[in-house]
């Protein structure tokens, strides 16, 4: 840093320091120092670096989700990303990473968020990677333009009513050392006539729920981003799994020290509009999926399967 004045440079060295042991309260606070003697810090692997700022830095823009920058294609530097969708509600996000943070044992995590409110992304703090996005951007798209930008070897597909409690990431890794799988989380769910799916407790079965997937990032590849078409989420979960069954992997229940708090999004949608919607994806899920009865782990027998139109609707709740 030979341009920087000594007291920048170590105000930034404070806060690698405490960066390194997870203070991250102090990490923003120095960083806010460093920014009103007219600096900034940047973050890259292995260290960092200081800048001068723009004079007249424009202000930032909110992105359309399609213009996002891939980094899927590129080697991976982390250990583990972990992505949310933010639609509001951005406390619960803040407690997941915090219990996240808890529990990491070592690694190197990196946490995204695909923004589509009007928050200040300044406001999540150095130590997340915020996409923010357009307003009326849907959750598929949201939810991709983040993934997009997933630089670890496993990755986390989160809903923020999701709340870690402890290590979430070394049995995730662990369960995901065996290659047959392809898709993992806490809660599961299974269907026998590819109409209405049931809570499952443990092993394989027909779908990860969307509140935690997890999976490797070469699997997020061969199977591809979510359906942008789902503007709403449910069921994008039951149709991404079966991408990942359809690729001769498996879908696996691993026990979590998680807490499940309330969907907001659901109880906060009118009924009517989110029976609308999920139906809607619903049908979009069976136009793919309704006759690969060979993807499910304990499917009726065929002489007593359903007509194509006959019960189809899931009427599954969070």
């Amino acid at each position: 840093m030979p341009d920087a004045p000594e007291d920048v440079a170590r105000l930034a060295e404070e806060r690698a320091v405490a960066r390194a042991s997870k203070d991250f309260a102090t990490a923003d606070t120095l960083r806010d120092r460093i920014a009103d003697a007219g600096w900034m810090v940047v973050d890259e692997p292995g260290g960092y670096r200081l800048e001068r700022p723009r004079e007249e830095a424009e202000p930032r823009d909110r992105a359309r989700a399609s213009d996002v920058a891939s980094v899927l294609e590129d080697e991976p530097d982390m250990d583990v990303s972990v992505q949310w969708v933010c639609e509001g509600w951005p406390g619960d996000i803040e407690r997941a990473i915090a219990g996240f943070r808890a529990n990491e044992g070592g690694r190197s995590v990196q946490y995204v968020i695909a923004d589509v409110t009007d928050r200040d992304p300044s406001a999540w703090g150095d130590e997340v990677e915020v996409v923010w996005l357009e307003e009326g951007t849907g959750w598929g798209a949201a939810r991709n333009a983040g993934l997009k930008r997933s630089r670890g070897r496993t990755v986390l597909v989160m809903d923020g009513s999701v709340e870690p409690t402890g290590d979430v990431f070394g049995p995730i890794e662990s369960a995901l050392t065996d290659a047959r799988i392809g898709v993992c989380g806490p809660f599961g769910i299974v269907t026998h006539d590819l109409r209405q799916f049931d809570e499952a407790r443990g092993g394989d079965v027909d779908a990860i729920e969307g509140y935690l997937m997890a999976l490797r990032r070469e699997t997020l590849l061969a199977a591809g981003l979510f359906d942008e078409e789902f503007r709403w989420y449910p069921p994008a979960d039951i149709e991404y799994s079966f991408r990942v069954r359809d690729l001769d992997g498996r879908a696996t229940v691993v026990d979590l020290p998680v807490t499940k708090h309330e969907h907001r999004m659901w109880f906060n949608t009118k009924p009517e509009d989110r029976a609308r919607w999920s139906k809607k994806n619903f049908y979009r899920f069976l136009d793919r999926f309704r006759d690969r009865w060979d993807l499910l782990v304990d499917p009726l027998p065929e002489d007593e399967r359903p007509h194509r139109h006959e019960h189809e609707h899931d009427d599954r709740r969070p």
